[in-house]
């Protein structure tokens, strides 16, 4: 199934129905006074975050979605039935935006959670309401109200504790094939991830937590080049980014340093906010690199990359040093506490 992210429709809730004008008619009962009852109420529309969902396809082919108006009342002070909500299940981690304001209609960070996205419309007042001591039959009633219309943007932001970013062929896939159940593609060439991917890891007994995998970044992504700032929102919820960083290139003339500055200028013109986070290195692919070489490369690229909290030396395609690095995030995660929106046990994004 191909994932998706993002999302435009259009929701209508129900109108109001129309309060009645009727006066009683009974045999031996002359002047019965009036008896029209009120209009239902329109059926609202919510949002419900379902675990169980992981895309928003249902709402890339479906555009519209429109709720049941109310009846009408009726005479013998009945009053008509209330329009039916309609409840649109989106994945965990949704967020609603008003496409015409901008304005943040709902984010739904956890299941179960519901959102009114468009009110239904109140019914109108049958004439039983207007009667007095001198309009004893009256004739009035008024219309139901209009549900709300409203176009909204659907943007999907996984729930993860960690994200992985980087250059495409950094080995991010690689690293979350070594340290989870996930088992995204993997290959010796650039781009093999075209969509973000989870993996819950273990570290022990009742010991876990959901790294997310995005695509690569290149270069310019920012400005819309390659395909991972497609997914950068991907990382926004996350509470710690670990930058990966192929110390062993394929390409003889590529520089760790810069690659790794690259990413980060990129992350930074995309969201500050996303740059500031708590950020550890990883670098990768240490087994290609001969071992009288690896002390006096790795000073080179960690006095290039600039202050880190933590850095960790791994070799993914082997689990070298991956077991070191679950369990300082798993210390981590602990000892910054748990995040308002805890991610379940699903291990992967898409299939």
């Amino acid at each position: 199934m191909k994932f998706f992210d993002e999302a435009k429709i259009e929701v209508v809730a129900g109108n109001g129905g129309n309060g009645a004008v009727s006066f009683r008619r009974e045999k031996y009962v002359p002047r019965g006074g009036p008896d029209g009852g009120d209009g239902g109420r329109g059926g609202s529309i919510w949002a419900v975050a379902d675990r169980n969902l992981n895309t928003l396809i249902d709402y890339r082919y479906t555009r519209i979605f429109r709720a049941q108006h109310g009846e009408g009342g009726r005479g013998k002070d009945c009053y008509g039935h209330g329009g039916e909500d309609m409840e649109l299940r989106v994945p965990v981690g949704t967020v609603f935006t008003d496409a015409d304001s901008g304005e943040r209609v709902a984010d739904l960070d956890q299941d179960g959670k519901r959102a009114l996205l468009a009110r239904g419309g109140r019914g109108g007042l049958g004439n039983l309401h207007f009667k007095s001591s001198t309009n004893r039959a009256p004739r009035q009633s008024t219309p139901g109200e209009t549900g709300e219309r409203r176009n909204l943007n659907l943007e999907l932001r996984v729930l993860a504790d960690v994200g992985l970013l980087g250059m495409p062929n950094a080995g991010k896939s690689t690293l979350i094939r070594a340290i989870s159940a996930a088992r995204p593609k993997v290959a010796d060439y650039p781009f093999t991830t075209l969509q973000p991917n989870l993996g819950v890891v273990r570290a022990g007994e009742g010991r876990s937590f959901v790294v997310a995998d995005i695509p690569g970044l290149i270069e310019g992504a920012a400005e819309g080049a390659g395909l991972g700032h497609q997914f950068l929102r991907h990382l926004q919820r996350t509470r710690l980014l670990l930058h990966v960083v192929d110390i062993a290139p394929l390409d003889p003339n590529a520089d760790p340093v810069a690659c790794a500055h690259a990413v980060l200028d990129e992350l930074r013109k995309y969201d500050p906010g996303l740059h500031a986070k708590p950020r550890w290195l990883v670098i990768n692919k240490i087994d290609l690199v001969p071992e009288e070489e690896r002390e006096a490369r790795l000073a080179q690229l960690l006095a290039g990359y600039g202050p880190v909290d933590r850095h960790f030396v791994v070799a993914a395609i082997n689990g070298q040093g991956c077991r070191e690095l679950i369990f300082g995030i798993a210390a981590y995660l602990e000892q910054i506490g748990a995040a308002p929106e805890e991610p379940e046990d699903d291990e992967t994004v898409a299939s």
